[in-house]
């Protein structure tokens, strides 16, 4: 999850900034940040319902976690989950280098990805694959969800850690939800416009914020801060900063007229 938007981010990061800098780039770069940005932005959703699976394993099936959930069949999910995110869309290229000149990939257009992969059956493809692989991944969630309740309901001995991981599937979910602002900002993106028309690059550039920024933040806090080896060092280092701030703060001013 981490590497994933990591990638993420560097590729939507880089390609806002050329938006701004530049604003036209040369349609076989704009391709490869394209479908970058698109691999990577579906992978979240999948590793997530991945993750609500190993919780799911863990609480409900605790015997066999060590068995389920080998280094192996880790690796294997994760070429799982590239493939499957990846399948879907590299087709987009296909068909564009079927259906276009050679004289297109030299030209420079502004980097979206209805400038690029303009054919109208491929918007309908992609809207019926996000729909098959949000609904997939929300019942899923919900699922595992209900699994683990039941499973707390039930084990009064595994309830701190049925607790943690119900939470840690409501965080999930909620991250899932705003992901899914991706799948309708473009349409919000144009009733601003029509709202807004003298702020298209304010608009463009909070629908970033909203839409591909925020919900990265969610990644830290689910696997970070409540975490609690993390927490307990993150507490001493903040003590720390404001035993320091403190200290520097009452300490007397040197006086310059005794040297």
């Amino acid at each position: 999850m981490v590497i994933n938007d990591a990638i993420q981010l560097t590729v939507t990061i880089t390609l806002f900034i050329l938006s701004y800098v530049i604003f036209k780039i040369n349609v076989s770069f704009c391709c490869f940040f394209i479908l970058v940005a698109v691999f990577t932005t579906r992978n979240t959703p999948v590793n997530l319902a991945s993750m609500a699976i190993e919780r799911y394993i863990a609480v409900c099936q605790p015997l066999r976690y060590a068995q389920i959930c080998t280094v192996r069949r880790t690796y294997m999910l994760i070429g799982l989950i590239w493939f499957l995110c990846v399948a879907p869309d590299i087709t987009d290229l296909f068909v564009t280098l079927a259906r276009e000149s050679l004289w297109f990939f030299h030209q420079s257009v502004f980097c979206l990805r209805q400038n690029v992969f303009k054919d109208p059956v491929l918007a309908d493809k992609r809207l019926g694959f996000d729909v098959i692989y949000f609904s997939a991944v929300f019942l899923t969630l919900v699922f595992t969800y209900l699994r683990i309740l039941f499973a707390a309901r039930a084990l009064s001995t595994k309830r701190t850690s049925a607790q943690k991981a119900r939470n840690t599937i409501v965080l999930h979910g909620v991250q899932l939800a705003m992901c899914m602002l991706s799948y309708i900002s473009p349409s919000v993106e144009i009733a601003l416009r029509f709202i807004f028309p003298g702020r298209i690059f304010e608009i463009r550039f909070a629908n970033y914020l909203v839409v591909y920024i925020l919900p990265r933040f969610l990644s830290p806090i689910i696997y970070g801060v409540r975490d609690k080896k993390f927490r307990k060092y993150l507490k001493m280092h903040l003590t720390n900063c404001r035993r320091r701030r403190s200290a520097a703060q009452t300490v007397a001013p040197i006086d310059e007229d005794n040297f």
